[in-house]
């Protein structure tokens, strides 16, 4: 296997492939001014597995399009949404989210949790905006620093995994100038991280090594992820996930 499909791979079984919960998506849904009894229509763009997804499906009554690159998440999200009873309400739709197939002004709302950062947040905004109605919303869980005097250890490691890492101003600055008004925003708690995303991907990995016996890239992959755990461990308060919600303007 190559370097993605090992990434792939480790993470098919999870119900989470970032931090956050469902008391999370909850709460950025209930900022939007959105009547979530009417038939909206929404996209959830690099959903995974689908958990927010589902979340969406039950906390709204609207046609939700599960948009994701890889057909071993979206087989997950029919899997849910099928064994939840929201198969006839959420859609699944296998492309790149810098190429999506939306018809302009057609969307009320764009969900992406831990998933822009794939485009670059500026570029995703830019890109995604000409999707929604006149005052439709955007709901997306950024990675953001909280603080501005960082480690040089914690530097290193995030400027190159993701160059567009900012601070919480920078990136209001973007929303703004990427044509929205924000309207709110909130730091996913530790516990996203920690009890959703991390110490599940830490108890697959004795199975993964199993498969992969010998397989240095796999061994690698294992040694990355364990190193991002050890970091968000040691240095938790100088950056997460932060949920910005803005309407098109």
């Amino acid at each position: 296997m190559d370097d993605l499909e090992l990434i792939i791979d480790l993470h098919k079984g999870a119900l989470r492939l970032g931090p956050g919960s469902s008391e999370e998506t909850g709460k950025a849904l209930k900022l939007t001014n959105l009547n979530l009894s009417e038939d909206l229509k929404i996209a959830d763009i690099g959903c995974g597995s689908g958990a927010q997804t589902l979340e969406l499906a039950r906390l709204t009554r609207g046609k939700i399009i599960a948009v994701d690159l890889f057909p071993e998440f979206l087989e997950k999200v029919k899997e849910y949404a099928e064994e939840e009873g929201y198969k006839e309400r959420i859609n699944t739709l296998q492309c790149s989210m810098d190429d999506l197939p939306f018809e302009e002004e057609s969307l009320d709302l764009i969900w992406s949790e831990g998933a822009i950062y794939n485009m670059g947040f500026q570029k995703g905004l830019l890109a995604w905006r000409k999707f929604l109605k006149p005052g439709g919303y955007i709901a997306v869980s950024e990675i953001t620093w909280l603080k501005e005097d960082r480690p040089p250890e914690l530097e290193q490691f995030w400027s190159g995994t993701y160059s567009e890492m900012h601070s919480l101003e920078v990136k209001k600055d973007q929303l703004k100038n990427c044509g929205y008004e924000l309207v709110g925003n909130f730091t996913i708690s530790e516990n996203s991280w920690l009890d959703n995303y991390y110490t599940p991907m830490l108890s697959r990995i004795p199975d993964f090594l199993k498969r992969h016996q010998e397989d240095k890239n796999a061994e690698d992959l294992v040694k990355e992820e364990q190193h991002e755990i050890d970091l968000f461990k040691k240095y938790k308060d100088y950056y997460g996930y932060v949920f910005y919600i803005a309407r098109k303007i």
